[in-house]
């Protein structure tokens, strides 16, 4: 895990999943601004649209975005409760519910089992098509922790009648997916 020794700068690899269904354009934007701000370089997956699983809602937009930081998981999960909140994140609405924004890590280097309250890798990449395809899209030769498959083996294999739409998305003027840094 990073920062693990004094003085030393461990970078981590990591795969967060961005998801909204209010304000879309407008979330999606500014998680996307917050994220380079803090960390730089930015490796992010096509956006893509799907129905509200769960309950009944606005369809959301989904997509991964590869990061590297010093952060631990815990650090890195409070940062991002940060950003939610910053957003308009509604800690007291039910799971299944609308929202503003939803940043959640989905892989930490290699890092399996529930570290610093954080369950990895997150169990969603196995059952939802809006955070397996953009993972499998973004980092397809890279290999589930727990597993040992490619993520891009893994959505060959997915069965699911969930259906994704992609979206062209545009944020500081570039057409998503790409590179920004």
């Amino acid at each position: 895990m990073a920062g693990l020794c004094p003085g030393v700068v461990v970078m981590a690899k990591v795969y967060l999943g961005l998801g909204s269904n209010c304000e879309r354009d407008r979330h999606i934007g500014a998680a996307l601004d917050a994220l380079a701000d803090r960390f730089g370089t930015l490796h992010l997956s096509s956006v893509y649209e799907s129905a509200a699983v769960g309950f009944a809602g606005e369809d959301f937009y989904n997509l991964v975005a590869g990061v590297e930081t010093p952060l631990s998981v815990g650090e890195l999960s409070c940062w991002l409760k940060q950003v939610e909140d910053e957003n308009g994140r509604d800690r007291h609405a039910p799971k299944f519910s609308s929202r503003t924004l939803d940043i959640d890590i989905l892989v930490y280097d290699q890092c399996a089992g529930v570290i610093e309250g954080v369950e990895l890798p997150r169990a969603e990449i196995l059952s939802s098509a809006f955070v397996l395809r953009p993972l499998a899209e973004l980092a397809g030769q890279e290999r589930h922790p727990a597993l040992g498959m490619t993520y891009e083996s893994l959505w060959r294999n997915y069965r699911s009648a969930q259906a994704l739409r992609p979206v062209d998305f545009v944020w500081r003027n570039r057409r998503l997916p790409g590179v920004f840094g």
